[in-house]
Formats: C-alpha cells, structure tokens, sequence
C-alpha cells in the first residue's frame, strides 16, 4: 500500500511539474526573428543614448549603432522604456525588454547575471579631484587612507575600483539611481576628495561647471573597461546574430563613422583594433 502511495504523490508531482512553464519558453533568437523586432530598454546617457525633449527621437552611438544592426538583420529597433542602471538586468530577467540599448562597461559581478556583446569601443576610466588640489599625484600614492573620501555609486565601478585599490579610504556614498554626474558634483563642491570617471562624462560636466575637476591620472588610466550590448544570459544564438552584424559594421566603417560623429572629442574612445592587425 505505501509503495502504491509513493508512486501517486510521483506522479503528482510530475504531472504538476508539467505545468510550471516559463512566460518565454522561446529563445530570444527565436521571439526576435517571430515578431520581427528588437525591444530595447535605454538609459539617457550622452553621448551614447539621447532623446529629444520635443521630437522624442533617439540619436547617439549606442541608438545608431543598434538600429543600424537591426535593420542589417531585418529587425526593427523598438524602444520600450527608460531603465536605469538599478533596475536594467531585472528588467531582461522579467523579459520587459529584450536588450539594453546604452552600451554597458562589461565586469565580473555583470557578468554572473548577464551576457555581453562584442565591444563597440573601450572606455578609459580616470582619477578625478577638485581642480587645484594638489594633495595626489598620478600614482594616487597616499589614497588607500581614512584621510581621503572617494565619490562612488553603489555596485557601479568607481565602488569597485575604491573597494579593490583604496580600501582604506572613506567612501562618499550615492544610490544607485543616482545620476553619474553626480560624483563629480560632490568632487567640485568638497563632499569627497576623489571620484573615477570616463573623460566624455567629464567633458560634459566641466563645460557647464568650468574647469571644475580635474584628471590627475591623465598618462594612466585607472581601469579600461569594454562598452557592450547587454541581454540576458545564455542567448548564444542571438549574441552570435548581432555580434555578425556588428563585425560587419565595423569591417564597413560604419561602426567608426557613427563613434566619430558623436565623440565630444578626437580619440575620446578607445578603439577595437581589427584582428588581422598588428
């Protein structure tokens, strides 16, 4: 009798398993070719993802580029919603949208819960204080100390550059739906000493706060870090279809002319050098 028993709550169990199914049971290859479009989500960030306040239309790197290499695979580029660097990978995981438009710095802790593609371009990242402190040299010889608080988001990279390299300094602290300009800000008006940013960020911050941080790292940067499409992990066969699509741009030129276009400066980023190149 009790053998006949642990069969039936088996077989319940199975028959119940049956049932529990994932909202997508696709592949996001496969959703994508069915209904013909890439959903994107995006974060306004210059000069990679813009929209314009009265048009509404997108412009950018990040936009250009994707739209490009989706109209290259006979997809439409939909944008969907306005993310941020908070919510961005719950979003793919709850399947709000497909990918992340805004090209992405590709780290370890990213890396346990999304999939990257191939780099568009490299971004340095470089050491910043209020301009005329003269406390740090380029070395950065003497941050590691409680005497100095550096500017971080927290769980974004200039937290993980002060966590691995400083650990000893204070930390100024900004959620992490805080604007990235906000490190600067707190540079410029003492809150913290210190902050680690992209050279584009800052262009953009000291033309409407002139000259007010400045790069003390300029010959070294503090870390290097590749700008990719973000999606879900294990969409081997949709990484492969765009990563086509975009070595092809980049083979065409098409890739560099749309970086050049919106790079605040000349060689602002850093390149993807072709394979066959020396």
């Amino acid at each position: 009798m009790h053998r006949h028993i642990r069969v039936l709550v088996f077989l319940g169990l199975v028959c119940n398993f049956s049932f529990v199914r994932p909202v997508y049971a696709d592949s996001l290859y496969d959703r994508v070719l069915k209904s013909g479009k890439i959903r994107a989500g995006y974060i306004c960030y210059q000069p990679t993802v813009m929209r314009d306040i009265n048009t509404k239309k997108f412009s950018g790197i990040g936009f250009e580029v994707l739209e490009l290499a989706a109209r290259k695979l006979s997809l439409k580029l939909e944008m969907t919603e306005e993310i941020s660097l908070g919510t961005m990978i719950e979003g793919l995981k709850t399947n709000r949208y497909d990918i992340v438009a805004l090209p992405i710095w590709a780290n370890a802790t990213r890396a346990r819960a999304a999939d990257f593609s191939r780099p568009l371009y490299y971004s340095a990242v470089y050491a910043y204080t209020k301009t005329g402190d003269k406390r740090l040299d380029s070395s950065l010889k003497g941050l590691n100390s409680p005497n100095f608080k550096v500017a971080t988001i927290d769980g974004e990279v200039n937290e993980i550059i002060a966590q691995a390299d400083f650990p000893k300094a204070k930390r100024y602290s900004l959620p992490q739906m805080a604007d990235a300009s906000e490190l600067l800000l707190s540079v410029a008006s003492k809150k913290a000493d210190i902050t680690f940013a992209e050279p584009n960020m800052v262009f953009f911050f000291n033309k409407h706060n002139p000259q007010a941080v400045q790069n003390i790292t300029p010959n070294k940067p503090v870390r290097v870090f590749p700008n990719s499409y973000m999606f879900n992990v294990g969409e081997e066969k949709f990484k492969a279809m765009l990563n086509a699509a975009l070595e092809e741009m980049a083979n065409s030129g098409e890739l560099e002319r749309i970086i050049a276009k919106y790079e605040p400066f000349p060689k602002d980023f850093l390149r993807v050098a072709s394979p066959y190149q020396k």
